[in-house]
């Protein structure tokens, strides 16, 4: 490790950079630092705090990259953003790895007894108990059929212990997740444009929204859900979305004129 230490660089200076692994990136030194000062986990960092995305672990300098891709940087929100934030790899991987935290689409391929196994797209399915539904109690039961979309997110995730989904959030609210409509379409698409769609500065589903009035739900395992008014307008806001991962703002512009004249 003294090795790598050695020819190390300051995170912020790798940010938007290709990383490989076994990198090293150096944090900013602080006085008032002790051993618990970066956090891991997808979870909101307090003000002053770090957190360590996918593709980084913590390690005596810093951060060690564990995979390829480009750094990401967040900066935390609040009056202590600036000395916080979150640090992470975008890579282009095609199997998805549960993280906690994580909102995904999943189907339900078991029912057993009180619990219901999601199939996730990942390694192993995810369990999902009757009770991680909004107002779910042992004599009022979710209906939940095998062949379901349940969108959820994670809150156990590592590579030790199998995934556990819930239905709620933190104030036991379902807050837009639980069973997705029967109609609709889901696909899959690629890990990075998803992650591009969800970005607050994406204008892909702000101009496709002009076109077609539709329901959509994005996982963070690379499902979509989406529905329109009809069968047509669902299947183009699909082609829309899956061609958007390679074409440029203006193609997209010209893609988008096209389909405003029909």
């Amino acid at each position: 490790m003294a090795a790598a230490e050695a020819g190390a660089l300051p995170a912020e200076q790798r940010v938007g950079q290709v990383v490989l692994p076994g990198d090293v990136l150096l944090l900013p030194a602080h006085p008032e630092a002790d051993g618990e000062r970066l956090w891991l986990g997808p979870g909101a960092a307090l003000p002053g705090r770090l957190v360590c995305g996918p593709g980084l672990r913590s390690c005596g300098a810093g951060l060690l990259v564990t995979k390829c891709g480009l750094l990401r940087h967040r900066q935390a929100g609040g009056a202590g953003g600036g000395s916080g934030g979150a640090y992470w790899v975008d890579s282009q991987q095609k199997r998805y790895v549960p993280v906690k935290g994580d909102h995904v689409i999943g189907i339900v391929t078991i029912k057993a007894g009180d619990v219901f196994k999601v199939d996730v797209g990942g390694s192993e399915q995810a369990s999902l108990s009757y009770l991680a539904f909004e107002g779910a109690t042992k004599r009022n039961r979710p209906n939940v059929q095998v062949g379901d979309l349940i969108y959820g997110q994670f809150i156990v995730a590592n590579k030790d212990m199998e995934p556990e989904m819930v239905c709620i959030d933190s104030s036991g609210r379902a807050n837009g997740m639980g069973v997705i409509g029967h109609e609709g379409l889901l696909f899959k698409v690629s890990l990075g444009l998803i992650r591009k769609l969800l970005a607050p500065n994406c204008e892909i589903v702000q101009e496709l929204g002009q076109l077609y009035p539709f329901e959509i739900v994005f996982g963070m395992n690379g499902r979509i859900w989406a529905k329109a008014k009809t069968i047509q307008q669902t299947l183009i806001v699909a082609n829309i979305l899956e061609a958007c991962e390679h074409m440029t703002a203006e193609q997209r512009t010209q893609a988008f004129a096209k389909l405003s004249e029909r």
